[in-house]
């Protein structure tokens, strides 16, 4: 049994109680997840701008689909106030005439009654002061009895849709005579 205990070779085993195992790879996963973490939040910042990128363009888009389908809604409403406009006048001219307008009434009614269902108001203008926002002056006629800027005549009528001008009225307003004018004119 001798010779067998002859031949086992005795490995010296290292003593690795000054160096701790596994040191290098703690240090190198700490490293790598401090990395994956500055990655994550370089992506979730990419995320958030680009949602918020994402819903600026809905809410650009619907402004920009409201626009276009008012316009054509405008456009539209300006072209039917304009045939409106043509039948108040025959009316109004056929009734200086004598000639039965009855049928014309009706067709009128049922256009004031359409324009009402959508909201469609004529803008008060007579008597009123002069508004750049609603009125379009044309004219000007001294009147000593009206303050500047009364509107005197309508000369074409203006409409609301809802709260937004559709088509301003076009009016004749007022303005005092001027006093020192008519002063020179009598001293000279």
């Amino acid at each position: 049994m001798s010779e067998k205990s002859d031949n086992i070779t005795e490995v010296p085993v290292k003593d690795n109680s000054e160096q701790k195992v596994g040191e290098p790879i703690i240090d190198e996963l700490k490293e790598q997840l401090e990395k994956e973490k500055n990655a994550a939040k370089l992506c979730e910042e990419k995320l958030k701008r680009s949602l918020a990128d994402f819903d600026n363009l809905q809410k650009r888009t619907k402004v920009d689909i409201e626009k276009n389908v008012n316009s054509k809604i405008d456009e539209l409403l300006l072209k039917f106030l304009s045939v409106y406009d043509d039948f108040i006048r025959a009316r109004d001219t056929l009734s200086k005439q004598k000639v039965n307008v009855e049928g014309l009434k009706a067709i009128i009614k049922n256009m004031n009654s359409l324009l009402s269902e959508y909201g469609i108001t004529p803008i008060v203008a007579l008597g009123e002061i002069f508004d750049p926002n609603v009125h379009e002056a044309v004219s000007i006629t001294e009147d000593p009895l009206l303050d500047d800027g009364t509107i005197t005549s309508e000369i074409k009528k203006g409409y609301k849709l809802n709260n937004r001008i559709l088509r301003p009225s076009v009016v004749e307003i007022s303005k005092k005579p001027n006093t020192s004018e008519r002063v020179d004119e009598e001293n000279g």
